[in-house]
């Protein structure tokens, strides 16, 4: 039996023994930090146990269908700016309750003070999700720049939309690290190295959070 078919026998069990609390991660870095690919990697190798959710997927999953909440959504996600908090916050406990895991990734989750704040406020009064980590994936804003314009998703990926979503993320930076350092909730990570390395960690340190 390999570390990880152990580490997932013993949180089955655990779960199986009445522990209904959904432990949550969640992760932010900038665009291009690769975040939701490290969590994305993290859950396919370890699909038992733990969900990845990506906020930047649900909302292009909401745009895709074709809805009025979706073309809503585009207007802002299209031009690089935020999307209404309470759009975004019904879309995050909606994906933490209805998960079927009770390891649960959040990428991309809070990017304003006022995200933050309103899940705060939330997780408050859950008796069922604790928030264990924010997890930081730390690039320079060069590497992120070289990542966004090298995968060319689509037209929100574009020099001009790039600073504009950089901006977006760092200008409420400093008071999401405060908020979550004081609460001893914030881990770095250098995410300028190889997916292995930067996943390796990452996992270890959730596996070793739960």
């Amino acid at each position: 039996m390999t570390n990880s078919e152990i580490w997932v026998f013993a949180f089955v069990k655990k779960t199986n023994r009445g522990d209904k609390m959904k432990k949550l991660f969640l992760i932010i870095g900038a665009p291009g930090s690769g975040k939701t690919t490290d969590a994305s990697l993290i859950a396919e190798k370890n699909p038992e146990a733990i969900a990845h959710y990506s906020t930047g997927e649900l909302l292009r999953d909401e745009v895709a269908s074709g809805s009025e909440l979706g073309k809503t959504i585009d207007s802002y996600v299209s031009a690089g700016n935020l999307v209404p908090l309470d759009i975004v916050i019904n879309t995050i406990v909606s994906a933490i309750k209805n998960s079927p895991k009770n390891v649960i990734l959040i990428d991309g989750f809070p990017r304003s003070d006022e995200q933050m704040k309103a899940l705060d406020a939330i997780l408050v009064k859950e008796t069922t999700v604790q928030l264990v980590s924010v997890i930081e994936v730390e690039v320079s804003e060069q590497v992120a720049c070289d990542r966004v314009l090298g995968r060319a998703r689509g037209a929100d990926d574009n020099v001009q939309v790039f600073k504009n979503r950089m901006k977006v993320y760092t200008e409420p930076l400093a008071g999401i690290q405060a908020f979550y350092g004081a609460k001893n909730l914030l881990h770095k990570i250098n995410g300028e190295r190889t997916i292995e390395e930067i996943v390796n960690e990452m996992e270890s340190f959730v596996k070793s959070n739960i």
